[in-house]
């Protein structure tokens, strides 16, 4: 009869397959890449505006243009001669305006870099050819006769440069449009209005094509749509997929409405307004191939005074809260684990800001400490596995005794079974005890992958010769080679050498001495702060065994006598 597998090898193969789930879901949907850190360190970079710089927005500021019609009064003819650009740069950010449509056509990022190491550019540069700018108007009915997304608008411009206003007359329906900038905070507000013969029309502002990174392979797959729907206290997150069979629209006491990718968002906050409404769009336009693929859009508004506040920036979680505590949403730490998540990047924040001074040796003085306290299981693992294999010399005369039996004989099998039991019981062993510290780094593995796939602190992080932590790593110099992923499989076949495995003939040795290449193939392409905290864990884990196997003695066991023959 052929020997089954020990409980050990069962979990060791079911924590290898959820490590290639890891690693499916690593190459399918692949987090940003990374800036390349700024001069004074990833760390300093990823946070240019402190907290205390934004202001809650209560009220946004925007310009009141003076040639504004007012309501009920037929609007005269205003228009500008020629189009024109206007850019506004401030601490944070260099945003590009066009007359034509009073819409954007840059939202430059200054602080951050994108996978090309060129300033992060939020607005999709591909798709302004196929569909309409961002901030461009959307109407619920009838739109005014003359198309104000095409027409020249005339600008006005405050002496310090962070508002600007446009104005637009076909003689019967009037728009104005406005933006107010500040000077070091990634808020602006943005006032939206048309009226035709005195009467308003409901619209929404829309940012389409898609949002963030455009040089990240895979974008489209990390962009939503989102509304935080404040009565049911849920972020609602759709994707470009949700809008496939055309516009999908919610209306409701949302805390915010916007657009995201794995790192940035553009969020419009309507303050204290008791509805508004949202739109998720689907556009297909083309990816840095040349292929088109679909981009999720959205749009906010839905009056025909649309007064909003804007925060377009990193989701930096004391930036967030700093807006409005509801915005901290966004940062998406995961279902079911993230709790454990999030207080993981506490700790490794915390850690990074009075300690190491640098997220690696963050990540490495973390692991150490979890696997500190741990080792308390690692010492009754340890015992019951010394336990184990003293007893196999009796495991083997009961399977000996039991051998010509069926494994379809039930009940010789739970007589096999009740003699193997009673003698773990009679030693004080239990026979899953060995998987205990192996099934609690289960959670820690994917707090770290979702640290370092949604953490903006960590993105572009570097340590020793890594260059960004949240990326697999890249030594173009050696021809793709990856130290940490190697000297992981060599520390595993280290600690798997040095561990007890009781219970396992030849044949499951041998095939667990290939678990190393296992996790050497599903960490090659994993963060470099994925494999950094894995690799920590072995080498402590190395120190200890080593310690053990020297302290440790050989437990004394009870022998179990056969049971008498039945009749």
């Amino acid at each position: 009869m052929k020997k089954e597998m020990s409980m050990e090898v069962r979990l060791l193969l079911a924590f290898g397959l959820m490590g290639l789930v890891l690693l499916v879901s690593n190459y399918f949907i692949k987090p940003a890449p990374a800036p390349i850190a700024t001069k004074t360190g990833a760390q300093k970079s990823a946070r240019p505006v402190t907290p205390e710089a934004v202001q809650k927005p209560e009220a946004p500021a925007a310009v009141k243009p003076g040639t504004a019609a007012k309501s009920g009064e037929p609007a005269a003819a205003v228009q500008a001669d020629k189009e024109e650009t206007i850019t506004v740069e401030t601490d944070v950010y260099r945003v590009v305006l066009s007359n034509r449509g009073a819409v954007v056509k840059s939202w430059v990022l200054t602080h951050y870099q994108d996978h090309q190491r060129k300033p992060l550019e939020l607005v999709n540069q591909s798709a302004l050819a196929k569909v309409a700018a961002p901030f461009s108007l959307v109407f619920k009915g009838q739109g005014p006769a003359t198309d104000p997304n095409a027409a020249l608008f005339k600008t006005q411009r405050s002496a310090d440069g962070l508002e600007v206003a446009f104005e637009f007359s076909d003689g019967r329906a009037f728009t104005k449009k406005s933006f107010h900038f500040e000077k070091a905070s990634y808020l602006a507000g943005v006032t939206s209005e048309v009226t035709q013969s005195g009467v308003q029309l409901p619209h929404s502002l829309v940012w389409r094509g898609g949002f963030g990174d455009a040089t990240v392979p895979n974008q489209a797959a990390v962009e939503h749509a989102i509304y935080f729907d404040q009565p049911n206290a849920k972020l609602q997150v759709k994707t470009a997929k949700d809008a496939g069979d055309g516009p999908l629209g919610a209306s409701g006491q949302f805390s915010f409405v916007g657009i995201e990718d794995s790192y940035f968002a553009a969020a419009f906050l309507p303050g204290s307004k008791p509805s508004i409404e949202q739109t998720t769009y689907s556009d297909s336009v083309p990816d840095a191939k040349g292929a088109d693929v679909p981009r999720v859009g959205m749009g906010v508004g839905g009056d025909g005074v649309n007064q909003l506040s804007l925060f377009v920036g990193p989701k930096d979680t004391d930036l967030l809260k700093k807006v409005n505590p509801r915005l901290e949403q966004v940062v998406d730490w995961g279902t079911y684990l993230g709790f454990i998540a999030k207080q993981l990047f506490v700790l490794l924040n915390w850690t990074s800001d009075h300690m190491t001074h640098n997220f690696g040796w963050a990540i490495v003085l973390v692991t150490v400490g979890i696997n500190i306290l741990m080792f308390p299981l690692k010492i009754s693992s340890v015992k019951s596995a010394k336990r184990m294999q003293a007893l196999q010399p009796q495991i083997a005369a009961i399977n000996e005794r039991y051998k010509g039996a069926s494994m379809k004989n039930r009940d010789k099998q739970n007589e096999k079974n009740a003699e193997v039991m009673a003698l773990y019981k009679s030693n004080g062993v239990n026979p899953v005890g060995g998987c205990l510290p192996l099934l609690i780094q289960m959670p820690f593995l994917y707090a770290f992958y979702t640290v370092l796939s949604v953490s903006i602190e960590l993105r572009g992080a570097n340590w020793l010769w890594i260059g960004d932590l949240s990326q697999a790593e890249n030594l173009p110099a050696l021809s793709g080679m990856r130290f940490l992923p190697v000297l992981l499989i060599v520390t595993q076949f280290a600690m798997q050498k040095m561990t007890p495995s009781p219970g396992m003939d030849p044949t499951q040795q041998k095939m667990m001495m290939l678990m190393p290449l296992v996790f050497g193939f599903m960490f090659w392409s994993a963060s470099s702060g994925l494999v950094l905290y894995w690799l920590t864990g072995n080498m402590v884990g190395i120190a200890q065994q080593l310690l053990l196997n020297q302290w440790m003695p050989t437990p004394t066991v009870t022998p179990q006598k056969a049971p008498g023959k039945k009749k």
